[in-house]
């Protein structure tokens, strides 16, 4: 079974989130970045509300958008957000003479990293498949760029199923993220990754407007039970036309 992570930038849209079945709550604030981050103080309060509730829902947070060739500022914000209270922390990393370094020096922290590795125009086969050899504890592979594509569209479902086969022979979990919507659920079936990453379908106007719960109860159903679309049976023309948009 895929596993649902639903984005949210707030208390509310996280024990909405929960209570609409989404496995895995991630922390995150959509104004400020593909992958932006919250502020200390609000992942820890997230968090602690969230555990008094669900105890055993894990938790993940963004470090923010930060360059792969500023370490000494990515250690510092994965140590913070580490402990904060959450799970396992995202950092975003795009292919580049730096990406090498920075994934192997992430290997090194005492905290639960989750590469994510972002996809836009391809990504670089050598540097997933050490990132796989490095045995973190997930990688996911996403985009940075909110234009409209998705990440099927800069590579392809054979591609990710090995990256995902590698990840997996590592004891990693393998998630997929990336503007994803209705009209890539047989893309994701396909795959079967761990985890399934949205924001922007989960919402009612775009990603940076409130998430809906019964969109996320919708996608819940749709991952976990195979020929189904959602509670209702399928998605409108209306939710097909939002979950499109950046």
């Amino acid at each position: 079974m895929t596993a649902l992570l639903a984005s949210v930038r707030s208390d509310d849209e996280a024990f909405d989130a929960a209570r609409a079945g989404a496995e895995l709550i991630d922390l995150k604030e959509p104004n400020a970045g593909a992958l932006g981050g919250l502020a200390i103080g609000e992942i820890t309060n997230i968090a602690r509300q969230l555990r008094a509730r669900y105890p055993v829902k894990p938790i993940s947070a963004t470090i923010g958008d930060v360059p792969a060739d500023a370490f000494d500022e990515i250690a510092s914000r994965v140590i913070e957000v580490s402990d904060a209270g959450i799970d396992y922390v995202k950092v975003g990393v795009a292919r580049g003479p730096c990406a090498r370094r920075c994934i192997e020096q992430l290997a090194n922290l005492p905290a639960a990293v989750v590469p994510v590795l972002l996809c836009d125009g391809g990504m670089d086969d050598d540097l997933v498949t050490h990132t796989a050899a490095l045995g973190f504890v997930g990688v996911m592979f996403d985009t940075a760029g909110k234009d409209g594509s998705t990440l099927f569209d800069h590579v392809d479902v054979d591609t990710l199923a090995r990256w995902l086969r590698l990840t997996r022979a590592r004891g990693g979990m393998g998630g997929i993220a990336g503007a994803l919507g209705w009209a890539q659920l047989e893309q994701i079936r396909a795959l079967a990754p761990d985890v399934a990453g949205f924001r922007t379908a989960l919402c009612a106007d775009g990603r940076r407007s409130r998430l809906d719960p019964q969109r996320v109860a919708q996608w819940a159903s749709a991952l976990h039970r195979p020929g189904g679309r959602g509670v209702s049976g399928g998605a409108s023309a209306q939710d097909d036309a939002s979950a499109a948009r950046p």
